[in-house]
C-alpha cells in the first residue's frame, strides 16, 4: 500500500491515474496484496528491458511501477482492506522493486561505460535509496510527517522513479545514476542532521 505521504510526482501525476484504476479494480475480486505483487512483476519487466537495451520501454514500465504502487493503497481504502500487514508487505516488496529497477539501470549504463566506477555509482544510488526509506521508517520520537516538506522530501520514491524515467528517455544511464546517488545521499545526510537537532535539542 502506498505511503501516507505522497511526493510531488505522486500528487501531480501518479494519483491522477492510480485513483481511477483503483476505482475500476474495486469492482473486481482483485486484492491490494495482489496489486503489490504485480508491481514486482512490472519491475522485473523493467529490469529485463534495461538489460536487453530497450530503455524507452523500460522507462514506461519504471513509471508504471510508481503508479501501481499507488493503486494498492487506494484499492485497500476503497475495499476497506487496509491492514498493518498489508502496509508492511508493500514496503518490503517496494525494496525489491527499487533493487530490480536500479540494478537494471546500472547494467544498461555499464554497457555504454563498462568501467568499475559505474557499478560503484549504481551501488551508491541503491544504498541511498534504501537509506532514504530507512530514515523515514526509523522515526520514533518525531512526527511522522517531519520529512514531508522542503529539501528533506526531495528524494521520495516517486521522484526517484521519475528521474529513472527521464534518464531512460534521454539515454543517459550513468548521468541518471549520478543524479540518484547524489540526491539520495545528500538528502539522507540532511535528514540525519535535522533529526539530530530535533532529538537532541541542538
Amino acid at each position: 500500500m502506498a505511503s501516507v505521504y505522497d511526493g510531488f510526482i505522486s500528487r501531480s501525476l501518479n494519483r491522477r491515474i492510480s485513483r481511477p484504476c483503483a476505482r475500476l479494480l474495486s469492482h473486481t475480486p482483485v486484492t491490494p496484496n495482489q496489486v503489490s505483487f504485480a508491481s514486482v512483476g512490472v519491475a522485473l519487466g523493467t529490469f529485463f528491458l534495461f538489460v536487453y537495451d530497450y530503455p524507452l520501454a523500460a522507462r514506461l514500465l519504471a513509471q508504471a511501477s510508481s503508479i501501481v504502487d499507488g493503486i494498492d493503497g487506494d484499492l485497500a481504502r476503497l475495499k476497506r482492506m487496509t491492514t498493518a500487514f498489508g502496509g508492511f508487505m508493500d514496503s518490503v516488496l517496494d525494496r525489491y522493486v527499487d533493487t530490480l529497477i536500479l540494478l537494471g539501470l546500472t547494467i544498461w549504463a555499464s554497457g555504454a561505460s563498462p568501467e568499475t566506477h559505474v557499478w560503484l555509482i549504481g551501488f551508491l544510488a541503491l544504498a541511498g535509496s534504501f537509506a532514504v526509506t530507512y530514515t523515514r521508517a526509523r522515526l520514533e520520537n518525531l512526527p511522522r510527517d517531519v520529512f514531508d516538506r522542503g529539501i528533506t522530501s526531495l528524494a521520495s520514491r516517486d521522484v526517484r522513479l521519475f528521474v529513472v524515467m527521464i534518464g531512460a528517455v534521454s539515454g543517459q544511464g550513468l548521468a541518471t545514476l549520478i543524479v540518484l546517488a547524489s540526491m539520495t545521499n545528500v538528502v539522507v545526510l540532511i535528514r540525519v542532521v535535522y533529526a539530530r537537532r530535533l532529538l537532541m535539542g541542538t
